[in-house]
């Protein structure tokens, strides 16, 4: 199993069965503020939908295809992240994260994306990290901005949230600029 502890307060370990109904009450319990910028709050309405994004999950982490992690903050969930696809091919590690909003303000997420990067350049050998966020998110897209990602470019209409389409911002970093600026 993969855990990772960051620091004394933060780690990452794989999702499993038996956090389902953990997750499911963050989303449950912030549904409004999660909702904003994120698609699968409408269709969670049980713990077995939670359940059900979790057999996804370690389906495609069997198939090295993604690697979905809870965010542990003082051993409690507090959030969710994680590589969504990992592109082997092209050596791309395409990164997701979401946090309970209780928990914003605190540098977590910044703390969980530079060591997923570092995870996906050192330990997986990908070659390039990507994280996309959608333009509005000003919150999420602060976090590659803090951690010197490169922003390549805008796709328009890149993700359809309920009764609208949002664009998204694509950060991307390299194995050689992240290795520089360390």
């Amino acid at each position: 199993m993969f855990e990772h502890k960051i620091d004394e307060d933060l780690s990452l370990r794989l999702i499993e069965y038996g956090d389902e109904e953990e997750v499911f009450r963050l989303i449950d319990g912030a549904r409004d503020y999660l909702r904003e910028w994120l698609g699968f709050v409408d269709i969670t309405k049980s713990v077995d939908d939670t359940k059900r994004f979790i057999d996804a999950c370690k389906k495609g982490y069997a198939d090295s295809k993604n690697k979905n992690v809870v965010i542990l903050f003082r051993g409690e969930i507090v959030g969710v992240g994680g590589f969504n696809d990992l592109d082997w091919t092209n050596r791309i590690a395409k990164m997701g994260y979401w946090l309970s909003e209780k928990y914003q303000g605190q540098g977590i997420i910044t703390r969980v994306a530079r060591a997923l990067t570092d995870y996906a350049l050192d330990e997986l050998k990908m070659n390039k990290v990507e994280i996309r966020a959608a333009e509005g998110n000003v919150k999420s897209r602060a976090v590659p901005e803090r951690l010197g990602y490169v922003k390549e470019g805008r796709i328009r209409a890149a993700e359809r949230l309920y009764d609208h389409y949002v664009d998204h911002i694509v950060y991307g970093m390299l194995a050689e600029e992240w290795k520089k600026g360390m």
